[in-house]
């Protein structure tokens, strides 16, 4: 399709740059404005728990509705139909996992990172390091789909279609996070996530209403013309389509994205921004009800974009299946509009690595630095200190890996970071809060257990070598069949957690066990 090629699809690129500019600067302006006050550690880690539960709830959907939503589901519908939707199903079944078990538990017992949970009444620092590992490798994994998404929108939006050029872009997109989290805190990121997710969904909302009243608010015309333009016929209609070969694979995927989210450290992080328990529920209802309207609208996103686009259009496109919202705009809204959905594709890519990069910032300055080289004695100043330059580190980590991963499926890679999560988190946390016999060796083993089993399953699976759409397609190493390791590794590091805790000689501190039972349940002392 010539005019994908030549770049006049895709609006003005000067239209486009010039409305994100706008966007990062009156963002940057507000990080700096709020930014006052962030010398403690409550601070700067949790805002000093003043969000409300509504703001707090915003700025968790923000953290979710990322890059992978946005570009990425949209895309798999358009392309896959039915079995791209399933994303976005598992997505939000997933809170009720930190609505009943995690949420409220977690705003109770710790202070700042997952380690306060999972450390409190284990030996602290062989534990905590645990958990900073963990964080660590989760968030790195998390920001690869991110950069990578910023790669394929700039190569759509401003027609950079070489790699150095999209290097460059993304270069820069990591710079303006780097600031977010160095000047701005908790408090500043989750102002702009805040902003961020109310703008991505008025512009999901202002699309879905474009389109639908181009076929008469009737769903079933879009649908119907859908199957016309899409290769796969009426057969984007129901299951299958993209799963149907492979039915463990699907299963496996599935409990990674139900139970995947709520092990996220700056999903975790969240909960101690309000000042109470009752607050942290509410954040977690207002997150749910958000993310509820934004998927519906990706569902007439996405067959909307087959409909009018077509998904031959959208996989010959710069970027990919990533470029089926920002061509539907276009073709919806002509250039203005596309140029507000590159601005807020951007800034969603961009509060959440930034919000990502403040997690494992924070974690390795809390977790490492103060509580295992300091001992917990770390003056709180140079604990923000460390943060901020473990911040630069990791944004520059993120960097290298974005523009390696660049032109891969984000909601792909944000199935791993999800599995990664789920294998290594949940099974700890839960047996932390609910079982009392838990002890340091279970803790360790179901960390490192379910971190090491995820990670060496896909290094040998489809998704590093042996498959055209392998990161090395070139080579073929793999032995696990199947894309996603959750089915395995999941089960694996609980089982790992209940055989570690039963072989460990070193049991819980029951003092410890009965205050942590206690302000779980109450909240009593939960900010001392």
């Amino acid at each position: 399709m010539k005019v994908l090629a030549d770049g006049t699809a895709t609006g003005n690129p000067l239209i486009n740059l010039g409305v994100f500019v706008l966007f990062a600067a009156a963002t940057l302006y507000i990080v700096y404005r709020v930014s006052s006050g962030n010398a403690t550690t409550s601070d700067y880690y949790a805002a000093g728990g003043a969000f409300t539960g509504a703001q707090n709830g915003i700025a968790l959907s923000g953290d979710f509705l990322s890059a992978a939503s946005f570009l990425g589901i949209a895309g798999g519908i358009a392309v896959h139909g039915y079995d791209g939707f399933l994303y976005s199903v598992g997505w939000v079944v997933a809170w009720l996992v930190g609505l009943l078990l995690i949420g409220e538990m977690m705003r109770n017992t710790g202070r700042f990172t997952m380690g306060d949970v999972v450390a409190f009444r284990m030996r602290q620092r062989p534990v905590r390091a645990a958990a900073a590992i963990s964080t660590l490798v989760i968030s790195f994994f998390y920001m690869l789909a991110q950069m990578a998404g910023a790669g394929g929108l700039v190569a759509l939006l401003l027609n950079v279609t070489d790699r150095a050029g999209q290097s460059l872009v993304i270069v820069v997109v990591g710079a303006i996070m780097i600031f977010y989290v160095l000047v701005g805190g908790m408090k500043g990121t989750t102002w702009v996530q805040i902003i961020k997710a109310v703008l991505l969904l008025l512009c999901v909302t202002l699309i879905s209403v474009f389109m639908l009243g181009k076929f008469g608010f009737d769903f079933s015309s879009i649908l119907d013309r859908a199957t016309q333009n899409n290769k796969l016929g009426t057969a984007i209609l129901g299951p299958g389509a993209q799963y149907g070969k492979n039915e463990l694979d699907f299963v496996s995927l599935a409990l990674a994205l139900v139970l995947g989210i709520c092990s996220l450290p700056h999903v975790l992080m969240r909960f101690y921004t309000v000042p109470d328990a009752k607050q942290a529920r509410r954040s977690v209802v207002w997150a749910i009800w958000t993310m509820f309207v934004f998927y519906l609208c990706t569902l007439v996103v996405g067959y909307g974009s087959a409909a009018l686009v077509g998904s031959d259009a959208i996989l010959h496109a710069p970027g990919g299946e990533n470029s089926a919202a920002p061509l539907l705009a276009f073709r919806v809204g002509g250039a203005v509009l596309l140029g507000i959905v590159s601005a807020v594709a951007f800034a969603t890519i961009l509060a959440v690595v930034a919000g990502l990069t403040l997690a494992a910032s924070a974690s390795f300055a809390h977790d490492v630095y103060a509580n295992i080289i300091k001992h917990g004695k770390a003056d709180p100043r140079r604990e923000v200190r460390v943060a901020r330059l473990t911040a630069v580190a990791i944004g520059a980590l993120a960097i290298i890996g974005g523009i390696a991963a660049n032109g891969q499926n984000v909601a792909f890679l944000v199935a791993l970071a999800l599995a990664l999560a789920a294998s290594a988190n949940l099974s700890t946390i839960l047996f932390a809060l609910f079982w009392k016999r838990f002890n340091t060796t279970g803790t360790l083993s179901s960390i490192y257990g379910g971190l090491g089993s995820c990670l060496v399953l896909i290094a040998f699976s489809p998704v590093l070598s042996g498959a055209p759409t392998s990161l090395i397609p070139s080579m073929d190493f793999h032995w696990f069949p199947l894309s996603n390791p959750g089915i395995v590794s999941i089960p694996f590091s609980f089982l790992c957690g209940i055989v570690g805790t039963f072989v460990g000689s070193r049991k819980s501190d029951p003092g410890k066990q009965a205050e942590m039972e206690v302000r779980a349940l109450t909240g009593i002392g939960s900010r001392t």
